[in-house]
Parts: C-alpha cells; sequence; structure tokens
C-alpha cells in the first residue's frame, strides 16, 4: 500500500467515528471485507483473498467504520491491528456471516444438519454412543461433529450451533449445563523418567516446563498452588502442536481423561494426576433461538450419561 493511500485511510478511519450512520445499506460484502481483513492482518493479503482490488477493499472497510460510527482497523503502522471495537465486533461479524450463509443455503434447506463443536475431546467416551444413537432416532437431522481449535469451539463465531466444553465458559451469550465431571491426567513424553511412574502430581509436573494449550486448552499455571506453580511454560495453539511439544520432551501436559481414548501419540504417555480437581464437561448453546433440535440433542447427551452411571 502507498503512502498516499494509508494516509486517505487514516483519514477516512478518523473521519468514522464522527460521521455515524450515513444512511446507506450495509451489504454482507462489507461484513466478509472486514473479516477478510481481520484475519489476514493486510489489506493486499484481504484483497487477495477476496479477489478484489486493493482500494476496493479500503473503500469497503471505511464504509463499515463509517456506518458504524466506530473505528475498527488501527492503520497506523505498517502492520494492521484490530482496535478493541474491532475484536469486539469481529464475532458478531463471524456470526453474522455464518447465519447468512446458513440461511442462503439451498441444499442445506432440505437438510439442516445439527453442528456440534468441540475443542479437542469431543463427548469423551461417550462420542460414538451419541453419534450413533442420533443417527437411529434423528436419521433426518445429521450430527455433524467439527473441531474447532477455539475456546468455545466455534460456538460464539456462529460455526456451530452447539458445542462441548471442558472447564468454566465465561463467554457473554452463551446457555450451559454440565453433563458430567472427567478425572484429569499428566501427559509426558513416553520416553521420560515420568512415565516409568504409574500415577502422578502437580508437583511433579511442576519441576520442569509444562506446555499449555492457550487458545483451547483449559489448562493454566493456576491448577497449581500459588506457592508451587510450574517453573516454566511452553504455549501452543492447538492440542496437535500440544501433542507434538511434550512428545518431543519439551515439556509435560494436563488434560481431560478422555484425551488418552481420543488422541492417543507413540510419543505421549497418559499418566492419573491424583490430586488434580475433576474438569466439567459442558454443553453450551446461544442464548437465542437457534437448531430447532438442540432440545433433542441435549436430552439424549443427559440420557447416555444417565445410562452409563447406572450400567
Amino acid at each position: 500500500m502507498s503512502a498516499g493511500e494509508n494516509r486517505a485511510e487514516n483519514r477516512a478511519g478518523s473521519r468514522a467515528g464522527k460521521a455515524g450512520n450515513t444512511g446507506r445499506a450495509l451489504e454482507i460484502r462489507h461484513l466478509r471485507a472486514f473479516l477478510a481483513v481481520a484475519d489476514e492482518a493486510s489489506i493486499t493479503r484481504a484483497a487477495a483473498r477476496l479477489r478484489l482490488t486493493q482500494p476496493a477493499v479500503s473503500r469497503t472497510l471505511a464504509a463499515l467504520e463509517r456506518h458504524l460510527g466506530i473505528r475498527l482497523v488501527d492503520r497506523s503502522t505498517h502492520h494492521l491491528d484490530l482496535t478493541p471495537e474491532g475484536i469486539a465486533f469481529r464475532d458478531r461479524a463471524a456470526a453474522a456471516v455464518a447465519a447468512f450463509d446458513a440461511a442462503t443455503d439451498t441444499e442445506g434447506l432440505h437438510r439442516w444438519p445439527l453442528r456440534l463443536g468441540h475443542a479437542w475431546s469431543a463427548f469423551g467416551p461417550y462420542t460414538t454412543p451419541l453419534l450413533r444413537t442420533w443417527q437411529e432416532r434423528h436419521p433426518r437431522t445429521p450430527l455433524e461433529l467439527r473441531r474447532i481449535d477455539d475456546r468455545t469451539a466455534g460456538l460464539s463465531r456462529g460455526e456451530v450451533d452447539a458445542a462441548l466444553l471442558r472447564g468454566p465458559v465465561d463467554a457473554p451469550g452463551l446457555v450451559t449445563e454440565v453433563l458430567y465431571e472427567e478425572e484429569r491426567v499428566a501427559a509426558v513424553a513416553a520416553d521420560g523418567p515420568l512415565a516409568a511412574r504409574a500415577t502422578l502430581r502437580l508437583a511433579d509436573l511442576a519441576t520442569g516446563t509444562v506446555v499449555l494449550n492457550t487458545v483451547s486448552g483449559t489448562t493454566t499455571p493456576e491448577l497449581w498452588p500459588p506457592s508451587a506453580r510450574p517453573s516454566a511454560t511452553l504455549t501452543v495453539a492447538n492440542t496437535d502442536d500440544w501433542l507434538a511439544a511434550i512428545a518431543a520432551g519439551r515439556g509435560s501436559g494436563v488434560s481431560a481423561a478422555s484425551t488418552a481414548g481420543m488422541h492417543p501419540h507413540a510419543g505421549v504417555a497418559y499418566r492419573p494426576l491424583a490430586d488434580a480437581p475433576p474438569l466439567p464437561v459442558v454443553l453450551a448453546r446461544r442464548d437465542a433461538p437457534g437448531h430447532p433440535a438442540l432440545a433433542d440433542l441435549a436430552a439424549l447427551a443427559r440420557e447416555i450419561v444417565a445410562r452409563s452411571a447406572a450400567d
């Protein structure tokens, strides 16, 4: 982007907070342009992704900011960053685009799947019974299980209709129900000294590096007592990188017991963690009208857990 274009965009962004809603209709293309810029952190890359010119993307973004009366993108540096308002608007825009795409999907009008998100371990040992029973009882409504590395597994962004999450969920606008609790396990390098022990404690992990998935994971240093926090931490962005780091001997980790069954790894050994509190498994949905089969999904999830407890 040239210096002149950058100055022009800055002037447009400055006017956005003053102009407010110009009365022109807001279109889905404005939201798509903003999301592309937010994802790519670049007008150039966003334009290539949308197959538009850079000036067209800049104008569309500026029009959106004028309509909202707020600055969404900070253009003051070579690297574009979202403003605090832009960060807050991003999830709303993504949810709106997802809803628009779902509503205009003609194939989906004849076959409306129920999208169930999860970040890494789905419904644990109940995953297969849930999918099989759902298919038997609701053959006209496919249940699609989608893994999305996000703290709400895509729910806040409108990518799924419901989500199976672990740990406390504090995202606004969601309704949650605890289905059951899972024990926690330690994940250590299969060829390391900790793998030789049948059971571990939090203190055993704190003497070395602890690998934390800060995007979709639930473990934080606060799991340990204040006087016995891990000596070092290594942060990763998804479950695959978490497993790879542990297998490489770069540290150990803590996860739900179902991770051992859902994500076996030749380089990782899972061991019971004797003194860690259990982790709640939560079914979450948005606090708004949604897929008509959501109530059936919640009822079946409760039934499967209760059936297992009775057995």
